[in-house]
């Protein structure tokens, strides 16, 4: 009977966790993707010309000791606004400095800029590293005043009080050290309706956020790709889709 009951148990638990790796997985491609990069050329989209590149069909941004970025700066695209809308998007870049995904955010013009291309808002992390918290895919407040607004794992609820997290654990340290691949290609899902905000990593849920700030939310805005200024890098992009949602 304790041999029955201990095989009951750990069927279970597998069913279990079978059936969360299902919740959490990622959304079937919908129908109406729009593909925004050509493969060829960077047209629709706005950077310095001295860091980014079309190489073998990618995006490339590279920051040399030569050639450094004078802040952080961004490609951004021309062609539309990310309200609601999923958008998917693979990367790779090395392991010297980080970039990100921005979407929703402001190109900023105006003030003490340190080039022509600084956006503020919204940022997907990338990184190329696997060892929680500092991983691609946390939300980071790009130019704003909540830094790492959501991190990988976490299901949160942001109000005028601060951050609230559910007891919910999407991913853990070994989960995600499995799931991302090291100096490798990496498949993004960013999906966002209202104020619901969900990033998904190679198929899988990794974090879930609900930003209720009634000052700091932001509901539209640009996308953009960002160099980080600091230590020489590269990261390239590929594969960049979106559908806007009504």
């Amino acid at each position: 009977m304790i041999r029955y009951l201990t095989s009951l148990a750990v069927m279970l638990t597998a069913l279990s966790l079978f059936a969360a790796d299902e919740k959490n997985a990622g959304p079937a491609e919908p129908e109406g993707m729009q593909s925004i990069f050509n493969g060829k050329d960077l047209t629709g989209w706005d950077g310095d010309t001295r860091l980014w590149s079309v190489k073998d069909g990618v995006i490339r941004g590279e920051t040399t000791k030569e050639n450094a970025a004078k802040g952080n700066t961004f490609l951004i695209w021309k062609q539309g606004k990310t309200k609601d809308f999923e958008l998917r998007i693979t990367f790779r870049c090395n392991a010297t400095n980080n970039s990100g995904i921005q979407y929703r955010s402001r190109h900023i013009t105006e003030g003490k800029v340190r080039n022509k291309w600084v956006v503020r808002g919204y940022q997907h992390e990338i990184r190329n590293q696997n060892i929680l918290p500092t991983v691609s895919g946390f939300i980071y407040d790009e130019g704003g005043k909540r830094g790492r607004m959501c991190l990988v794992g976490e299901s949160a609820i942001w109000n005028e009080n601060g951050k609230m997290l559910k007891k919910i654990l999407l991913i853990d340290a070994p989960g995600y050290k499995k799931l991302f691949k090291l100096n490798d290609w990496n498949d993004v899902i960013i999906r966002a309706k209202g104020n619901h905000i969900q990033h998904y990593m190679n198929g899988k849920l990794i974090l879930d956020c609900i930003d209720n700030h009634p000052k700091l939310a932001l509901h539209d805005g640009i996308l953009a790709l960002q160099l980080h200024a600091g230590k020489p890098m590269w990261v390239e992009f590929k594969n960049i889709r979106i559908k806007h949602f009504d």
